[in-house]
């Protein structure tokens, strides 16, 4: 979002010049490119991104440098080296000596606590994305129908301490997409709200984003956001960029041990390489077929716990019940393989509750192609 030039987001004598309000002519081929670095010590990122139109989805634990990747794209940080380039204009270039303040480089920032300006009204805070338009008319006209698209024109008077957290997130998407920003950062933007609330918001930010039809990345610690909004994935862990692709292709092969588990994979286990299609799985006392060729420097398998089948024809074990959790949709059922190593957890298998009979059965398959190879 580019607020302003001391980036104090609460002064009242904030002069609300935002990133994003030089417009520009010319075509809708929107790209992004940022290949950066920043060393923090105990912590070091290095970021590598491209993408083309369309929702990318930034998927990391907490701390794994998310928010920091933007902060650099944005302009808020400063890499120690690297190079950004947004539809053929070169934001930073680390060589050349080029970093475009925040205020030029037409990127909308949400920020996870949305940033509003607490002593202005809604509509001053809209009206402060629209500074570069000069004609108070235009200006006028913009903020209303800006207003209107994010349903808000009832709230216009009032200041952000008397709005719900989905009120003050319209606002603040309201007030960076006036600016008409070629690139649209979300840090984290339902992680304040209810969970109730966030299902609802999702729906209507998707339609949203659809109609905005530029670049979006959205930063997200949350999988289930991160499969229903956006089209491709960046997978982050501590600091490295691990798998970009398509959303459900990287979620059906994310392809690392960390990708697994940020995805959600509940079973890992460490697991050797014994043919081109073929693994062992020491802790679980079994071997497994799998649908890709097994390369070196194999670390561990995966299998999600909704792919487990009682009438499964191949990887098929005698297995043992442990203990069964109700969920409100779903039923979640502990067991052990019959020959697993006593240190080893539990494996899950996830079900509908019709499927789940309240008993184990004797034997869970599954299939070659639902084998996880995982790498370092």
């Amino acid at each position: 979002m580019g607020h302003g030039k001391s980036w104090d987001f609460h002064s009242d004598s904030f002069d609300c010049e935002f990133a994003g309000n030089q417009k520009q002519e010319g075509g809708e081929s929107m790209s992004l490119f940022a290949e950066v670095s920043k060393d923090y010590g105990s912590f070091r990122l290095e970021a590598h991104l491209e993408h083309e139109q369309g929702i990318l989805g930034m998927l990391g634990a907490s701390g794994s440098g998310k928010s920091m990747t933007l902060k650099l794209i944005a302009g808020i940080i400063t890499p120690d080296k690297g190079r950004i380039v947004l539809n053929d204009r070169v934001l930073f270039d680390s060589e050349k000596g080029i970093n475009l303040p925040p205020q030029k480089r037409r990127v909308g920032y949400l920020f996870q606590n949305y940033a509003l300006f607490p002593n202005m009204t809604v509509e001053k805070n809209i009206l402060c994305g629209l500074h570069w338009e000069k004609n108070q008319k235009k200006r006028k006209e913009k903020m209303l129908e800006s207003a209107e698209l994010f349903q808000i024109q009832e709230l216009l008077g009032k200041y952000p301490a008397q709005l719900s957290g989905g009120q003050q997130q319209r606002v603040a998407l309201a007030r960076i997409l006036v600016s008409e920003p070629e690139l649209l950062l979300l840090d984290e933007p339902f992680s304040a709200l209810d969970s109730y609330l966030r299902d609802q918001l999702q729906i209507q930010i998707l339609d949203l984003l659809k109609r905005f039809n530029k670049d979006v990345i959205f930063v997200s610690h949350s999988r289930d956001e991160v499969y229903h909004l956006c089209s491709r994935v960046a997978l982050i862990h501590r600091g490295k960029i691990l798998e970009t692709g398509n959303t459900k292709e990287v979620f059906a092969n994310p392809g690392s041990l960390a990708g697994a588990a940020l995805t959600g994979c509940k079973n890992i286990a460490a697991a050797v390489k014994t043919g081109e299609y073929e693994v062992q799985v020491p802790e679980w006392g079994i071997s497994l077929k799998t649908a890709k060729p097994v390369k070196d420097g194999l670390c561990a398998v995966g299998l999600r716990a909704h792919y487990f089948n009682p009438k499964g024809r191949e990887n098929v074990y005698a297995v043992r019940f442990s203990e069964v959790m109700e969920e409100p949709f779903e039923t979640a059922v502990m067991f052990r393989y019959e020959n697993q190593d006593a240190k080893a957890p539990d494996l899950w298998w996830r079900l509908s509750k019709e499927r789940w009979a309240g008993q184990m059965p004797v034997q869970l398959g599954i299939a070659p192609q639902n084998v996880l190879l995982l790498y370092q």
